[in-house]
């Protein structure tokens, strides 16, 4: 099974960004190893309280990052920790078919924040630790919003004339 070695994932905690930088979402997917996959929920600190979904239903991870290059490593949210100090699981990987590397391994979410000051929201990146991609807030997933909220324009598609 892989293991998390605790080496460093990044250059460091980064500050939020001031400006708006949206970024898409990686769109890398890759099959889940079930059993290791399994093996480490089960086995993350705490066990498990209850059962994990149907591995039938989720067989494939889509990389949760914003867009990034190919040096680095594509993430997956696994499972959450207990509480927001404990570290969640993670899956990671570089490459495809035959040559996808991965690991699976607890690592910290990331300590940064923004600050929304005219509403006095507090967001905090929910992406793990030293990640070198964009924060959270930074990323966007279109078509994910889309199959989440439906279309949100009442325009007409322009360019070709409607019926």
């Amino acid at each position: 099974m892989a293991r998390f070695t605790g080496r460093p994932l990044g250059p460091g905690p980064q500050a939020p960004s001031t400006e708006e930088t949206d970024v898409l979402q990686c769109t890398a997917v890759t099959p889940a190893p079930l059993d290791e996959v399994l093996v480490a929920i089960a086995t993350l600190d705490g066990g498990l309280h209850d059962p994990p979904p149907d591995p039938a239903l989720d067989h494939y991870l889509l990389c949760e990052l914003g867009e990034h290059d190919s040096r680095t490593e594509h993430a997956a949210l696994l499972r959450s920790s207990e509480t927001p100090s404990r570290p969640a699981l993670w899956f990671f990987w570089t490459g495809a078919g035959p040559d996808r590397v991965h690991r699976i391994g607890p690592v910290p979410w990331c300590p940064a924040v923004l600050r929304l000051l005219d509403t006095g929201s507090v967001l905090q990146c929910s992406f793990f630790d030293r990640h070198t991609a964009s924060h959270t807030w930074d990323v966007t997933d279109p078509l994910g919003d889309l199959l989440a909220y439906g279309s949100v324009s009442d325009e007409e598609p322009k360019g070709r004339t409607q019926p």
